[in-house]
């Protein structure tokens, strides 16, 4: 018997050891899941949906309305209709988004990421931006990897940088609306992009960076991390991070595809430069969810069908950085008044936008 207890105990410390992961390691599984996923999800699709854009003028019909000229009525077929569409135009990048996330949250070592991104002040907050526009990711698929970097002491205008600009600051998107719309609107979105990354991130800065919050008790300000990663802890982060997210992401999404007519009921020349129009379409752009420049065509569809350059520009700014499941998903690891803030600089800059469309006479 004694034999036999010191082969398993040997089988034991070698499964142990194989699962049991280095700082030095850590770091190169997060760095290796960001570039190959990036390279897999983002850099090569977008390549040539960038080849397309240029030969076409046009990266796909709105998936707001499928190729039709208004939002189908109200029904579960519209819900199920839109969450299918919409999942498979994002299940690469949110599939990426858990898993980088939850490595993140699993293999960066202690202070690795806090030294980057866990100063309070406009050096973190640039470092948020420019880590950003690689990722190209939708306000959803982004989320995760907010949610594993707030987890690992990234300060909450950094984090917010990030998101931000994951969608504000993204390269592909310019390139396809400067295809698609013309550069005057990729001038635009890039201006006033760049107030709603760096304004919110500012005002995040200023009153609420050091606000406090608790993620289901797994960390505190002043509690000790316990830093020991393994594969088995990984798997572990991943399942629980999907499960907390996900579901409640479906029945946000569908709830959303389904209510697209009552969201945007109408579509043509009504749709005019008053401040009605751009006030009430800067705020349905923060409430809708899209795939990553999705926002594309359905302006070129609204402007197509007659609507004025300072509704569609408002919507522009808003759709892409804030939705309403991102803002459920991300409230684990942003209080309230974070997230306000955003949604505020948001919400002014859409509007700001839309204005600036009527004054250089947008169309």
């Amino acid at each position: 018997m004694q034999p036999q207890r010191k082969v398993l105990a040997a089988r034991a410390r070698e499964v142990s050891y194989l699962s049991d992961v280095s700082p030095l390691m850590g770091i190169v599984i997060i760095c290796s899941l960001a570039l190959l996923g990036l390279l897999w999800v983002k850099w090569l699709p977008y390549y040539h949906r960038a080849l397309t854009a240029f030969a076409n003028h046009s990266i796909g019909h709105s998936i707001l309305t499928g190729g039709a000229q208004h939002p189908p009525a109200v029904s579960v077929q519209a819900a199920f209709a839109y969450a299918v569409a919409y999942g498979k135009a994002i299940w690469q990048a949110m599939l990426l988004g858990l898993v980088l996330g939850s490595a993140l949250a699993e293999f960066a070592p202690p202070e690795w990421i806090a030294r980057m991104l866990g100063r309070s002040g406009w050096r973190g907050i640039a470092t948020g931006s420019f880590l950003s526009i690689p990722g190209m990711m939708c306000t959803c698929c982004a989320a995760p990897v907010v949610i594993g970097l707030r987890r690992e002491r990234a300060t909450a205008s950094s984090a917010v940088a990030f998101w931000l600009g994951n969608t504000l600051l993204n390269p592909a998107t310019l390139v396809f609306m400067g295809f698609v719309l013309g550069w005057r609107w990729s001038a635009l979105r890039l201006v006033f992009g760049c107030l709603i990354v760096f304004g919110a991130s500012y005002l995040v800065k200023r009153f609420a960076d050091h606000d406090q919050w608790t993620d289901r008790g797994e960390w505190r300000s002043n509690q000790v991390v316990k830093y020991h990663p393994t594969l088995g802890g990984w798997f572990r982060k991943f399942v629980r991070l999907s499960g907390g997210l996900i579901p409640e992401y479906l029945v946000l999404v569908l709830l959303l595809g389904a209510s697209r007519a009552w969201l945007f009921p109408e579509f043509g020349p009504q749709v005019d430069n008053s401040l009605s129009w751009i006030l009430l379409m800067s705020a349905v752009g923060l409430i809708f969810v899209i795939p990553t420049a999705g926002e594309v065509p359905i302006v070129q569809a609204m402007l197509a069908l007659g609507v004025s350059a300072g509704p569609a520009a408002a919507l522009l700014l808003t759709l892409p950085p804030v939705s309403l499941p991102s803002l459920v998903m991300t409230k684990r690891v942003f209080s309230a008044r974070v997230l306000s803030l955003v949604v505020g600089a948001t919400l002014i800059a859409g509007s700001l936008a839309g204005f600036a469309a009527v004054v250089l006479g947008y169309s």
